[in-house]
């Protein structure tokens, strides 16, 4: 049988932003119960049952070193996971530019604080790992949401350049991007029949993802089991990206 140990994160420490809902809160379940000890960012200070909720608006920087600084009685932190993201109608905001302004402040700028908050307690770990959760948006141009697509692919950015800046420090630093995933944040496209199925058929596996589904992917990044991985951003999408010509019953070629 392989040992399947260093999947286990039991005495680790890890923080999860984004952790009162969806992909965050699946994935701060998921590492708890890997064995970590885990705290949850958000902003609206709620996380899973087991996980210790911290209220923390990622577009402040004074919330984030407040987080850091209760976080640091730890004494060191193993594995951050940067799952926090919004995704803001058209119209919710005064102009077009302040939209792309929010979003980049929360999804991407906000996450680099976060991670330089985040750095001396992973440093202090002596091997480490930092999770940016990205999305398809990341390589792939989707339409009326021009600042969430640049926030996503300035992350997946972001993640090999500290890979390259962190790996000194034993810091591995990964992307997982997810699909279409059954959120609050998909709800309108997830209720809606036509772009319910439109998003279903693009994929290989013929469904859309569910939070739970990032959790595997997460769970390896964050663990030892991914010790030579590094600069790398994973794909849980079912199929979203790599899919070529549609088959369909009366076309196999």
């Amino acid at each position: 049988m392989p040992d399947l140990s260093a999947f286990s994160l039991k005495d680790k420490i890890a923080v999860v932003t984004g952790a009162s809902r969806g992909i965050g809160a699946a994935i701060a379940t998921g590492l708890q119960d890997a064995g970590a000890t885990v705290y949850g960012l958000s902003r609206s200070g709620t996380a899973p049952q087991g996980v210790t909720a911290i209220a923390c608006d990622l577009s402040d920087d004074k919330a984030i070193e407040s987080a850091f600084r209760t976080i640091a009685a730890q004494g060191r932190v193993d594995a951050l996971v940067n799952a926090a993201g919004i995704s803001l109608p058209p119209q919710s905001t005064e102009s077009e530019l302040a939209r792309f302004r929010a979003t980049v402040a929360t999804d991407l700028t906000g996450v680099y604080a976060t991670i330089l908050a985040a750095y001396p307690l992973l440093k202090k770990a002596g091997s480490a790992a930092i999770v940016n959760v990205t999305s398809i948006n990341s390589i792939r141009g989707f339409p009326g949401n021009p600042g969430y697509v640049a926030a996503k692919a300035g992350l997946a950015g972001l993640t090999r350049a500290l890979a390259t800046d962190y790996a000194p420090d034993g810091i591995r630093v990964n992307a997982l991007a997810p699909g279409y995933v059954a959120t609050e944040m998909t709800a309108k496209s997830y209720a809606d029949p036509v772009m319910h199925e439109e998003r279903r058929r693009h994929t290989m596996l013929g469904r859309w993802g569910q939070p739970i589904d990032m959790v595997g992917a997460a769970v390896f990044l964050a663990s030892e089991a991914s010790a030579y991985v590094t600069g790398q951003e994973i794909f849980v999408d079912g199929g979203w990206i790599a899919k070529g010509l549609a088959i369909t019953s009366d076309s196999k070629s």
